[in-house]
């Protein structure tokens, strides 16, 4: 049976695919990069969304991005509003996703656990 999507993950859907072309292609900032939306959980009430993105990069340059995209808020939520039409636009919250982090940590943790299992089985 397929899954029924109701109107706020809708919403969010449309709104990670706009602010994405929006980042990419009229966004000018300097400290935002390459920059993937990776989601978006919009409230309830629509009043607030929170952006999880990935970037490329070290600290400095995941601060750098967090800083530059909460500077561009008010622009890209004013950009939303025009192009989604929704009553009320919620507030973005940047929020940097760590997921792939944390992917990348496990998988060189298992790398590593490999490693040494055919070190030892090769003794």
């Amino acid at each position: 049976m397929a899954r029924e999507f109701n109107r706020s993950d809708r919403v969010a859907d449309q709104i990670q695919r706009e602010l994405a072309a929006l980042i990419q292609f009229e966004v000018k900032d300097p400290r935002i990069g390459m920059v993937t939306i990776t989601g978006v959980e919009v409230s309830r009430e629509f009043e607030y969304a929170k952006v999880y993105f990935t970037v490329l990069g070290d600290n400095a340059v995941r601060e750098a991005t967090v800083k530059g995209l909460t500077h561009a808020a008010g622009f890209l939520r004013r950009e939303l509003a025009h192009r989604l039409k929704l009553r009320i636009t919620p507030e973005l919250q940047f929020v940097y996703d760590q997921s792939i982090d944390n992917a990348i940590r496990i998988s060189e943790l298992i790398s590593t656990a490999v490693a040494s299992d055919q070190a030892t089985k090769g003794k």
